[in-house]
């Protein structure tokens, strides 16, 4: 990693790893272009040039550079005293001071590392996402893959949640683009066939009986007979603009992913990368326009995440290590509702990391097998010691600092309980890991 500090604050990231070709996602900062260097802020008061370089080009990602200049495939070892300055610059204190801890907790030498971070003492968190690296020519774009009419494939699984459905469906009648179908597959108890009798929509329907969220996406693809699958949810709403959008995304960055942002009514902070253009480190299945060579290539989902989470993930960081573009893109946003019935909820596993009772695995086993197996057992830890903590608290206060302080506190005293939810989890994950990826082709 560019900074190796950041394997404490962002342990499972897709960034961190190297993609199958042995280069990074980092452009190298000489190479880039100008323009998006003059958008950039230098920093001189590094030790090292490398740290002085390696805080452009992250900077260059993760306020929206797009392109194809050469990037990095291996890092140099930083002083100490830039690595504390680096995390100083775009991470909260709390975060650094975090960050001190481990490494004395680690037996690092604690008077080197402490002089590190006290050298940083008077420097203040920057807000570099306030002027993100624009892509102005896209509002004007004249699209010729909208004028081609590609045919899609629009997939959603649904469970029990008819009532909000029917919004879904209206939103899709509504939208520009028409040439489309869309694959509903149901899996609701009552099932109700006559529902589906009054859209205006080419609507393939395929009835499952067993609730199963990644088997229903992938017989959804298997049945598809669009080169263009667009994934999303139950309980969802998007502008008449959605599929435009996405389809724009494709041919203006020449990509092979739109991952449109979703706006959820509950929980976390919006990002503020979610505001503008940028190559995306996620993959939501709820809102995402992917070519089908995409799943030609790589397979389809790994059913190892059948009825827990992150199952998305795991096929968006298979995307990115093989290769593919991935935009995340906030013109074709939807709004999350969240609603509390049907779907994943039923199937009892809506929240990764907060189990409904005392000797229940936390996290979901699903989740240690991806981190497992992408990142291996020492960023599997990191990880866990970063958000295990704040899953104390209840999901919807997830926006207030002091409620996830306070999580981390009550997760000291429950630390037995925690401990032995922590071990459930890595036993199971282990069992996943034995039996390896299930994972069709296409």
């Amino acid at each position: 990693m560019l900074f190796s500090f950041l394997k404490y604050l962002q342990p499972t990231h897709y960034f961190q790893l190297y993609k199958k070709d042995g280069n990074s996602i980092f452009p190298i900062a000489e190479k880039l272009p100008k323009e998006i260097i003059d958008h950039l802020e230098s920093d001189s008061n590094y030790k090292s040039k490398h740290a002085a370089d390696y805080d452009l080009s992250w900077q260059a990602i993760n306020k929206g550079y797009i392109g194809d200049v050469e990037t990095y495939s291996a890092f140099a070892e930083l002083p100490l005293d830039d690595e504390y300055r680096f995390l100083k610059k775009y991470f909260h204190p709390i975060w650094v001071f975090y960050v001190l801890v481990l490494r004395v907790l680690s037996l690092k030498n604690p008077f080197r590392e402490i002089n590190a971070w006290r050298k940083t003492n008077s420097l203040k968190q920057i807000d570099f996402l306030k002027r993100p690296i624009e892509h102005a020519r896209f509002e004007t774009l004249n699209s010729s893959l909208i004028q081609e009419a590609p045919f899609i494939s629009v997939v959603i699984p649904t469970l029990n949640r008819y009532e909000y459905l029917r919004d879904v469906l209206k939103d899709l009648e509504k939208q520009v683009y028409k040439n489309f179908e869309v694959i509903v597959v149901d899996q609701s108890f009552p099932f109700q066939k006559d529902f589906y009798a009054d859209f205006k929509l080419n609507i393939q329907l395929l009835r499952q009986d067993e609730k199963a969220l990644w088997l229903a996406r992938n017989r959804a693809i298997h049945t598809s007979k669009g080169e263009y699958l667009l994934l999303f949810d139950d309980d969802s709403r998007v502008d008449e603009n959605w599929i435009s959008n996405h389809l724009k995304c494709l041919e203006f960055f020449d990509c092979d992913i739109s991952s449109g942002v979703s706006l959820s009514v509950v929980g976390g902070k919006i990002p503020a990368h979610y505001s503008f253009f940028c190559i995306s480190s996620q993959l939501d299945t709820g809102n995402v326009l992917l070519k089908k060579k995409v799943f030609r290539e790589i397979g389809l989902f790994d059913r190892q995440f059948e009825k827990q989470r992150m199952g998305d993930a795991e096929f968006g960081l298979r995307a990115y290590l093989n290769g593919f573009k991935n935009i995340s893109n906030p013109l074709a946003s939807r709004v999350h509702l969240k609603v509390d019935s049907g779907g994943l909820r039923e199937m009892g596993s809506w929240d990764a990391f907060r189990p409904k009772n005392l000797f229940s695995p936390r996290p979901l086993p699903s989740v240690l097998y991806l981190f497992r197996k992408y990142y291996g057992r020492k960023r599997t830890v990191l990880a866990i010691l970063k958000t295990v903590p704040q899953s104390i608290i209840p999901y919807r206060y997830k926006k207030n600092k002091k409620m996830l302080m306070l999580g981390v506190l009550i997760s000291l005293i429950l630390f037995p309980f925690v401990f032995l939810q922590v071990l459930i989890s890595w036993r199971l994950a282990t069992m996943k890991l034995k039996k390896g990826a299930m994972v069709e082709r296409l």
